[in-house]
């Protein structure tokens, strides 16, 4: 299949790359090349990639900061595109409220807030995801999450390439999910958060405190997807992996953290089947000894 784009507009007002590494697009910094990687700045770019690879029968996937991603090996055989950095858009609104664009860094948006006296993001202060993904996957840390302080959702329907605003209650939010999950079609392309007034420097002390605990705490010197596996109703993954002996347990580069048994991390020149065989063998580890399966937080995309 060609997969040289020919529409003069997507040329002309996106940035493309051919054979693309995946690996320089997730904080894991594994994955194969995308044959072809698109970055676009607004809601309308979006619209017109989705609208050319579909009409061309190309796949395609969206992807954010890639920081709970992972791509296989294969890489990606169609468009991948990237609502991120270059999709960064914030207003501060009335009555404390912040609004983002889906590309928007959560870090950036929590020191933002912070700057502007507005307390509620501090959990958010070391997550490296964007506005989009976090709000699909309901991030969270140190008490709180996306729920807590989402006021409501603008998103695209790629079915129609209609926009629709969604208050707190429709995202259907629980642990690690939205609605967006069951439909990946939607893409959250704005979203307003309602804070509270606060003391500049009690919230500054509470995210460096926040950080100071994730330095302490998880691997954050290495590559890694952040934490691969969900916390179950009555188990914590970690805690299992460890109780497993796991921890320090690699194959080829990828390893289980010796620090936070709950994150695999890329310890140098891993692959992506490196990391896919460890999570499967953590998951017949753990569910031999303990009964559990474990499931993934990590989402795996790609191959042929």
């Amino acid at each position: 299949m060609d997969y040289v784009i020919k529409d003069a507009n997507i040329n002309s007002n996106c940035s493309i790359k051919y054979n693309e590494p995946l690996s320089l697009h997730t904080t894991m910094r594994v994955g194969g090349d995308a044959k072809v990687f698109i970055e676009v700045d607004s809601v309308s770019k979006i619209v017109d990639v989705i609208k050319y690879a579909r009409e061309n029968n190309i796949n395609y996937c969206v992807i954010g900061n890639g920081s709970n991603l992972l791509f296989t090996d294969e890489g990606f055989d169609g468009i991948v595109l990237k609502v991120g950095a270059a999709f960064s858009e914030i207003e501060m609104l009335e009555n404390n409220r912040i609004k983002v664009s889906g590309g928007f860094q959560l870090i950036k948006l929590a020191y933002f807030a912070k700057d502007n006296g507005l307390t509620g993001m501090e959990f958010a202060a070391g997550i490296p995801g964007t506005i989009g993904g976090a709000v699909r996957m309901n991030a969270g840390a140190y008490g709180s999450e996306m729920i807590n302080v989402v006021e409501s959702v603008e998103y695209l329907d790629t079915n129609t390439f209609e926009r629709h605003i969604i208050t707190n209650e429709e995202c259907d939010f629980s642990y690690r999910h939205s609605m967006f999950v069951e439909h990946p079609e939607y893409i959250v392309v704005f979203a307003t958060v309602k804070l509270q007034e606060g003391n500049i420097d009690e919230i500054e002390a509470k995210m460096e405190e926040n950080n100071a605990s994730r330095r302490e705490k998880q691997p954050i010197e290495y590559p890694s997807s952040g934490s691969t596996f969900k916390r179950g109703p009555d188990y914590i993954a970690a805690k299992l992996i460890d109780e497993a002996g796991l921890k320090g347990y690699k194959i080829g580069g990828a390893e289980v953290s010796t620090k936070h048994a709950g994150f695999i991390v890329n310890s140098g020149n891993a692959t992506a089947k490196d990391v896919l065989d460890l999570i499967e063998y953590i998951k017949k580890t753990v569910y031999d000894k303990f009964g559990v399966m474990l499931q993934e937080e990590v989402v795996t995309l790609g191959g042929k």
